[in-house]
């Protein structure tokens, strides 16, 4: 049986395209994290003495959380830069380099010397 075609209806509109995606600021992300353990460890250093001794690890885990933000805010921008100069570097190499046509051609090579069993068919890799 066939189902019978609904008519469309007036006023509807076409979907607009997506937005394009946003990077966030790292900075931004990384400070609201860090703040967040922060506020965290004051909380449980209050009520310290309420909280039972097998849970006072939540201590150190805030002290973790608190030092691996710190460590973040410093090392992210660091990390950036670099990228950021490896990219303006690779920019610059293809741009005095011939430029050759785009033959689509990706090489799957990883480096691994382990052969798959698509690269030999019939044959069975287990030992």
């Amino acid at each position: 049986m066939s189902q019978p075609q609904q008519p469309e209806r007036p006023g509807r509109r076409e979907r607009l395209p997506a937005p394009s995606p946003k990077e966030a600021d790292d900075r931004v992300v990384t400070a609201i994290g860090t703040a967040g353990w922060a506020v965290a460890l004051v909380v449980l250093l209050i009520v310290r003495d309420s909280i039972p001794p097998g849970s006072r690890w939540w201590v150190w885990t805030c002290v973790a959380g608190l030092v691996m933000g710190l460590f973040a805010l410093w090392y992210v921008p660091l990390l950036k830069r670099g990228r950021a100069r490896a990219a303006a570097q690779r920019a610059q190499l293809a741009a005095a380099q011939p430029s050759e046509p785009d033959s689509g051609y990706v090489s799957r090579d990883s480096g691994s010397n382990t052969v798959s069993s698509t690269e030999t068919p019939g044959r069975s890799t287990k030992s």
